[in-house]
């Protein structure tokens, strides 16, 4: 790629994972196709499926590769992906760098037989793990952590009457935030974090049960939401039904649930441990009016995660809402352009703004996030060149000050706009006529009762940190 390179817009999501069980024996590979297609937004760098017959041989068939879910899949290759009980996931790379051997789920052959694995989440001990593993003997296929977590499951079912009882032993010795789901011969294995960091929950459509990052993966296989997978818990789905062991839970009051799903990863027409994602957002923007009021004729919210917010500011001020930008939904998160020296924008690319909306009016801008402050500068650039007379900022999220260790793509301070400036001077950086952030405080009215990490906001992380980036630690 010497002409060109690859841009990275915006935040980094998370990953999705996807399992389904179907106890009457039909094939299961197009529901977890369409589960992951809907949990796209979670992950676009890379993808798989694997699945095996649980009235069979113990065989897992996968498949996997970089790509977009139906970049990946084609009606052939699903066909070729036959059992009942099957596992999925996108990716986003958090840990471990881009490449195909790193996409999920992982394939395990061990001497109890085949275990596939998708993971969701960043460990904050992987590095310590993985060179206790290498010292006694064990060889890395990737550099993700979701291969610590692989490795100590199938050496922990040695000494483990069962593979639940063995993700239990191996959730003793892992730390950091994950949402797993395991697939052995007969069972499907649902696991989340004490902390619950990384959303899970259970669906169920007629005799399938399915194991989803997000209910609007349910929705799309019009699967209904039976509840949520509790942080800490272990569910085991077998023919015999569903149990539960809740041995690894923690106290509630020190659960910890990003805060971020709320304001940024999910999608809006999810409800994550009882909370609707569009309600939040809706409340976060009417904060935002509250806590900074400004005369303008429109509010615009930037696609996809401010929109919503945007309504809700629209809605406490009084302010029209309108929609100022067309997004081009075929581009991801990450995309190749040329280099800076041909004058395409990176931003254009993705969104173009329409000037018969903004031209000559005082616009509210509501976003999510400001992480380096470029992607908004250029945002703020094209409106004012399309004919707004002012731009007003408005982020539904406090300054992002502190680097995330637990799977969002928060880089570290040096490259936070919020960590070496005030917010007047990122104010006069991006061109905006004012800018206002959601109040820390404010947070609490997004989520109600739920216990939730903000760390990347205050530096208070619900458990002890690396204290340095292991993102890459294996590369």
């Amino acid at each position: 790629m010497e002409n060109f390179e690859k841009v990275t817009t915006g935040l980094g999501e998370e990953c999705g994972v996807f399992g389904a069980y179907d106890m009457d024996g039909g094939d299961v590979a197009p529901t977890v196709y369409y589960g992951l297609f809907a949990l796209q937004h979670r992950g676009q760098e890379s993808c798989g499926i694997a699945v095996t017959d649980t009235y069979g041989e113990r065989k897992v068939r996968s498949k996997k590769g970089l790509g977009l879910v139906n970049e990946v899949f084609d009606e052939e290759s699903l066909h070729s992906l036959h059992g009942n009980l099957g596992v999925g996931h996108v990716r986003y790379s958090t840990a471990g760098g881009s490449r195909a051997e790193n996409a999920m789920p992982l394939v395990i052959n061990y001497v109890k037989g085949v275990l596939a694995i998708a993971h969701n989440g960043n460990l904050t001990n992987a590095v310590e793990l993985r060179h206790e593993l290498e010292h006694t003997g064990a060889i890395f296929q990737t550099t993700i952590d979701s291969e610590v977590i692989a490795y100590h499951i199938a050496r922990e079912r040695l000494k483990a009457p069962n593979v639940e009882g063995a993700v239990k032993n191996a959730m003793k010795k892992i730390k950091g935030a994950y949402a797993l789901v395991v697939i052995s011969p007969r069972k499907m294995i649902g696991a989340r974090d004490p902390f619950g960091l990384k959303p899970l929950c259970i669906g169920k459509r007629d005799n399938t049960y399915v194991l989803a990052s997000e209910s609007c993966a349910l929705a799309a296989i019009d699967a209904e939401f039976v509840r949520d997978v509790e942080p800490g818990e272990i569910v085991s789905i077998t023919k015999d039904g569903i149990s539960s062991d809740m041995s690894m839970a923690i106290d509630p009051a020190k659960q910890a649930r990003c805060i971020f799903e709320y304001i940024y990863f999910a999608r809006m027409d999810s409800t994550l441990d009882g909370v609707n994602v569009y309600h939040a957002r809706m409340t976060a923007g009417r904060a935002l009016a509250e806590s900074y009021p400004v005369d303008a004729d429109l509010v615009v919210g930037v696609p996809d995660s401010g929109l919503v917010a945007a309504r809700g500011y629209s809605e406490q001020s009084g302010i029209p809402n309108g929609m100022a930008f067309h997004k081009n939904s075929y581009v991801g998160r990450t995309f190749i352009k040329p280099r800076q020296s041909e004058r395409e924008s990176s931003v254009r690319i993705k969104l173009n703004v329409i000037p018969e909306v903004v031209r000559g009016k005082r616009i509210v801008m509501v976003d999510d996030s400001i992480v380096r402050g470029t992607t908004c500068a250029n945002i703020i650039r094209m409106l004012k060149k399309a004919g707004a007379t002012e731009v007003h900022v408005r982020i539904s999220s406090p300054p992002f000050l502190y680097p995330c260790y637990f799977g969002t793509d928060v880089p570290s301070n040096e490259q936070l706009i919020a960590h070496s400036h005030t917010t007047e001077q990122i104010r006069e950086m991006i061109g905006a006529d004012s800018l206002g952030y959601m109040e820390i405080d404010k947070l609490r009215d997004m989520v109600g009762d739920l216990s939730y990490c903000d760390a990347c906001f205050t530096g208070n992380y619900p458990m002890e940190v690396p204290g340095k980036d292991v993102s890459l630690a294996f590369e």
